[in-house]
């Protein structure tokens, strides 16, 4: 918690900054383009691209400008300090923020993954991987608070019942790789056998590096989870709920994309936002995902997969007790467009 405190006080004296200078003769904000920082480009989130890609947001009279935070501590920052009204990141960020009670809270509104996106990537091919496979070996397994490095040390303490650390009997997961490093490091450092990727970075990886193989969706072995949500300031809910609504309905239309038509059609759909990747390998990411089961088909965040949320929190030391759910999490525009749907 104390590299967040230091991380949220920082962002809050920009946020002053910002808002001062508004004051002095900035144009006034066109709240029907969006500014929206995501954690990380990845095929995990297609039906934000699919969404983007086909038109939806112009559909829904929007214009959204996509950055990539590279993390979420980062996407946070980007939302505290206003150059983002909308960030895509894991809940936890809004938990961090909740626990140390920042005004105008950040708020999930909407859930667009429900489990760990995530591929465990081998160095070497294993036939029928267990977590066993892991046990005195080396796994890069995200940034320390972030939700990958939780969830996966979730799975390892609590659901395989293994110890971390460097023994001949344990797990070693490393928590000290930036994000966007993972792979690089893996790659270069022979003392690394295992790493976690998203897609479609996991593929990419396994056709360049000989031998090596995706051995396991981290998401089959947690299983549901509230992994990655939209997330605004309560101000920006409250007094832009329509341009919210309009948001989640586009997203809704690139998930409904998804789920009817073939894999190699949404591949084609996400050709643009993946310059570099094929659509042969697209269309493999997103088989991968849709076979994990890997996106909410209504945006709304149970209680339940909050509460799992909370214990793997707890479980990393990340936060010593549970946020009130509704402190965290605003459904009513998620229901109001599954209602209307309906």
């Amino acid at each position: 918690m104390k590299i967040w405190k230091k991380l949220t006080i920082c962002a809050l004296a920009l946020t002053l900054a910002l808002s001062t200078g508004l004051l002095f003769g900035c144009n006034q904000k066109d709240y029907n383009t969006i500014e929206l920082n995501e954690v990380t480009h990845s095929i995990f989130y297609a039906p934000l691209y699919v969404a983007i890609n086909n038109g939806y947001f112009e559909d829904e009279g929007l214009t959204v400008n996509l950055t990539n935070g590279g993390g979420s501590d980062t996407s946070m920052s980007a939302l505290l300090t206003g150059s983002a009204d909308i960030i895509l990141a894991g809940p936890e960020t809004a938990v961090y923020t909740d626990q140390e009670g920042v005004s105008n809270a950040p708020k999930v509104f909407g859930q667009l993954t429900q489990c760990d996106g995530s591929f465990i990537v081998s160095k070497e091919e294993i036939a029928d991987f267990s977590l066993e496979d892991m046990v005195g070996e080396t796994i890069i397994g995200g940034r320390a608070g972030g939700l990958p490095a939780m969830t996966l040390q979730y799975i390892i303490e609590v659901l395989g019942e293994y110890e971390i650390g460097t023994g001949a009997d344990q797990i070693n997961l490393r928590t000290d790789v930036a994000f966007d490093l993972t792979a690089s490091v893996w790659e270069n450092d022979t003392t690394v056998k295992y790493c976690t990727l998203f897609e479609p970075t996991a593929t990419n990886v396994v056709n360049a590096v000989a031998g090596s193989q995706i051995v396991t969706s981290v998401g089959e072995l947690s299983g549901s989870i509230p992994y990655t949500c939209f997330i605004a300031r309560e101000n920006y809910l409250s007094e832009h709920s329509d341009v919210a609504e309009k948001f989640l309905n586009a997203v809704k239309k690139g998930y409904n994309y998804i789920v009817s038509n073939s894999s190699l059609a949404v591949a084609q759909a996400l050709l643009p936002s993946f310059d570099g990747n094929t659509v042969e390998e697209l269309q493999i990411a997103v088989e991968q995902y849709i076979s994990i089961n890997a996106w909410d088909n209504d945006m709304i965040m149970d209680s339940s997969s909050f509460d799992t949320l909370m214990n793997v929190m707890i479980n990393a030391g990340v936060i010593d007790e549970k946020s009130v759910f509704s402190d965290v999490v605003d459904n009513s525009l998620a229901e109001k467009l599954a209602q209307e749907i309906a």
